[in-house]
């Protein structure tokens, strides 16, 4: 079978342009926010990122994150990435700008929900602890043990005990992860108090994101200055020379998803894998075989 080299690169193009798509499909909604974010800031606001600047920006960098995909595939590396801050801070928009085009085997996400009955009488750190890497794999912690030192310290979840034991084990719990081989990379999404209470109003207005409004988040509102004070705690507490802290200034969502994609490739050296050329083969066609035809009640309606 013979194909029209024009029609194969409209085709092309086609694709191309689908996987632009993707990422326009998301950013609309956030498109909305910057317009309303300019507005309330007036003359003397900061803009956000053009457009163009981040597109070009933003697909050149995960090309640069698929080759490190692949070194860290070729070199068995285990990489471990933390990402913390408060609630609507942007950690969740910067995670999947980072996984969008990446092999789901080799990069994974961990979200874990709130520990049952069970975890909460084990060791803490043990229920993290089947989630981390081996080798050839990247894991996005979104959120991690580092959850005792906000959440359940804020809201009353540990005891002073539990809280001040976190402290001194941490640091030597993560000196054992480094020690093990796996690289540990920890961001804290810093906003202000005002661009907080500003997303979680775009929240409250927009029935497609009501869902990612908790009891919990509300309440952190409420308890900001509480969060403020075991924030700055834990990074004084935590940032150590084996595992130190990386604050990302996150007020502007596309400069922060640049600037932290940047900084995460910056942190572990990679080459490109070579790689042999591929070839397509030839489809194997028996003289014997006859496609059996689908029966129309089983298609899915074309609505559109």
């Amino acid at each position: 079978m013979t194909h029209d080299p024009k029609d194969q690169f409209n085709r092309i193009r086609e694709e191309i342009t689908d996987s632009f798509d993707e990422e326009l499909e998301t950013q609309l909604d956030e498109d909305y926010l910057d317009e309303l974010v300019a507005e309330g800031m007036g003359e003397g606001g900061t803009p956000t990122l053009d457009r163009k600047v981040y597109f070009r920006e933003l697909f050149r960098l995960q090309h640069e994150l698929i080759r490190l995909q692949d070194w860290v595939q070729h070199k068995k590396l285990k990489v471990a990435v933390l990402f913390e801050g408060r609630d609507s801070a942007g950690k969740g928009g910067a995670i999947k700008r980072v996984t969008q085009r990446l092999n789901p085997r080799v990069c994974r996400v961990v979200a874990l929900p709130a520990p049952t009955e069970r975890e909460r009488s084990q060791w803490y750190f043990q229920r993290y602890v089947p989630h981390l890497p081996a080798g050839g794999e990247i894991v996005l912690f979104d959120r991690s043990w580092y959850n005792r030192a906000g959440v359940e310290r804020v809201m009353g979840f540990c005891t002073p005990d539990e809280l001040e034991e976190f402290f001194r084990s941490v640091p030597d719990f993560e000196r054992m992860l480094v020690r093990s081989g796996i690289i540990l990379i920890k961001y804290w999404f810093s906003i202000t108090d005002e661009e907080q209470e500003f997303r979680f109003q775009m929240r409250i207005q927009d029935p497609l994101k009501q869902w990612k409004l908790s009891p919990m988040d509300l309440q952190s509102r409420v308890h900001w200055e509480d969060y403020t004070r075991a924030k700055e705690d834990m990074l004084q507490r935590t940032h150590t020379s084996d595992a130190p802290w990386w604050v990302v200034q996150a007020v502007d969502k596309k400069k922060a998803r640049l600037n932290l994609i940047a900084h995460l490739l910056n942190q572990i050296p990679y080459e490109t894998v070579p790689r042999p050329e591929i070839v397509l083969p030839a489809r194997v066609r028996h003289a014997d075989y006859e496609r059996h035809p689908v029966p129309p009640d089983m298609y899915v309606p074309e609505v559109y």
